[in-house]
């Protein structure tokens, strides 16, 4: 039996809209986000939040093209695997990413908000300026994740 990308993505359908195409101004606007977001923090540190981000928002095309970023970046295989379960591997990430990502956690799910504990925690290892970046790094992957589910992007079609 031949693996299309349906039976791998469980989607059975094209994408539902292609939002870059349909509302470029949309698209520039998150590029420029995306950027200037960026600016400041670490290349690998942006790829552990956003894998992160997305395996939490269940984006699978968010999710295929920075497990393929952090690769050509030369991040292990068992930190991307790993990530998931940062918690039990704390060996595995230093507490800069650590406290990164219980910061991507919390403003991700915001259960009850942004705990003092989990944003003091953010603060000692990030200067002010930094944590902005992070928090915006954040907020964008998430803005990114939440138009990739809702268009119904699936994996495989980003390549590095």
């Amino acid at each position: 039996m031949t693996n299309t990308n349906a039976q791998v993505t469980g989607h059975h359908h094209a994408p539902r809209m292609l939002l870059h195409e349909v509302a470029p101004e949309v698209g520039k606007a998150m590029l420029s986000l995306e950027r200037a977001a960026r600016k400041g923090l670490e290349t690998s540190l942006i790829e552990l939040v956003k894998i992160r981000a997305s395996q939490l928002n269940r984006c699978a095309f968010c999710l295929d093209m920075h497990t393929k970023d952090a690769r050509k970046l030369g991040e292990s295989e068992e930190r991307i695997y790993l990530l998931n379960a940062w918690h039990e591997a704390p060996g595995l990430y230093t507490e800069k990413e650590q406290a990164a990502l219980a910061l991507t956690e919390a403003v991700t799910l915001l259960p009850g908000g942004v705990s003092d504990e989990v944003y003091d925690r953010a603060a000692k290892h990030f200067p002010q300026q930094e944590l902005a970046q992070l928090i915006a790094m954040i907020t964008t992957i998430n803005a990114w994740n939440r138009i990739g589910v809702t268009t119904g992007l699936g994996p495989g079609a980003y390549s590095v």
